[in-house]
């Protein structure tokens, strides 16, 4: 028998609601209803009290979308799945608050989901063929890990960033060459328009895959980050003509794309040859960038497939979160009317470590 479940989502600066139909083991999207706020381009990043406010009054018109969209109303769910963390803690309350209202007033059964959980669900609700075990890359503003998946709900984390996570770097770098704020559009916009090899940059932790040890698949970019300061600062010269940087800056962009992709894509393909999986995913709003689904693609090519959800479903979105809770909750798990939003939640089921190779590394 169907069923029908409300994601909320308001982890960041996005206020979305999704209704997934959770049928045979499988969601399908039914809606998904995304409302963005632009102010935060004014300061050149999120401002935590503006998306808070911006979520208290963008939540309920969003998830009527929602709603109207799918063809169904309150009475007609079987149960709402809200982020509960990572994020920041005031956008957070809003979305549990809510959900909790929503879930309580109905009597319906209320789950917490963590939002990197759902970046993992994401790409099920397109492509049918996504199913553990797999390697998840999952690339966002706020995080960049690598992930073991042997089965839904079991997760063993290969490793992380040390400092900035790929997204944040994307945005900074991005503002460092004007670009605005988000900038990862843009930069890679910019980055096509670069001449490849002419501006060298670092690749941070790479050497690290040749090396057993705890940062075999541990990322940082906050090197690369001040490579690419410190080239601008160089090439600030008076007499420095306004043709020329527009050359200089497309070339570091393109520089700082390609050193960033390549560390990720080695580390991604290293993980699948030692455990021998078939198939790989990226999650998350740096899985837009078609150069670094193209080059991992390119590197598992007769090796391994890739999954990677559409841009709207790696951006911040209710629908992944509505696809994991569907899962957890046709497992019969339940939050309770005490669920608390959390900005350092961890993912549930994950565990640190890298199992046994299934051919060597």
């Amino acid at each position: 028998m169907a069923e029908w479940i409300l994601g909320i989502e308001t982890s960041c600066d996005e206020t979305s609601a999704a209704v997934v139909r959770w049928e045979a083991g499988r969601s399908a999207l039914a809606s998904l209803s995304i409302l963005s706020q632009d102010v935060h381009r004014i300061f050149g990043g999120v401002v935590p009290e503006l998306a808070s406010r911006a979520h208290v009054q963008a939540i309920v018109p969003v998830v009527e979308r929602a709603l109207a969209d799918a063809g169904i109303d309150l009475n007609q769910l079987d149960g709402i799945a809200v982020t509960a963390g990572p994020g920041l803690v005031g956008a957070l309350l809003v979305g549990v608050m809510y959900g909790k209202t929503l879930a309580f007033s109905g009597d319906r059964p209320l789950l917490g989901v963590n939002h990197l959980e759902g970046h993992l669900f994401a790409p099920t609700l397109e492509d049918p063929q996504l199913e553990p075990p797999f390697i998840g890359l999952l690339v966002s503003g706020g995080h960049t890990m690598l992930l073991d998946v042997p089965a839904w709900g079991e997760y063993r984390l290969l490793g992380q960033t040390l400092d900035d996570a790929a997204g944040e770097a994307f945005d900074k770098v991005a503002n460092l060459l004007g670009l605005g704020y988000p900038g990862g559009a843009p930069l890679e916009r910019l980055a096509r328009q670069g001449r490849p090899g002419q501006i060298r940059l670092p690749r941070p932790m790479l050497g690290e895959l040749e090396r057993e040890g705890p940062n075999r698949y541990a990322f940082s970019f906050s090197g690369l980050k001040t490579a690419v300061l410190r080239a601008t600062r160089k090439d600030a010269s008076p007499d420095h003509d306004e043709a020329r940087s527009t050359i200089q800056n497309a070339d570091l962009a393109r520089a700082f794309q390609d050193a960033a992709i390549e560390v990720l894509v080695a580390k991604t393909a290293h993980a699948v040859s030692a455990t021998g999986y078939p198939q790989a995913m990226v999650g998350g709003g740096v899985a837009c960038n078609r150069a670094l689904v193209s080059a991992l693609e390119e590197r598992l090519a007769g090796t391994a497939r890739v999954s990677v959800a559409s841009p709207r479903l790696n951006t911040d979105n209710a629908a992944m979160i509505a696809a994991a809770g569907a899962w957890r909750l046709a497992r019969g798990e339940r939050s309770g009317w005490d669920l608390q939003p959390r900005d350092d939640l961890p993912i549930p089921g994950l565990v640190p470590g890298f199992h046994a190779s299934r051919t060597s590394p």
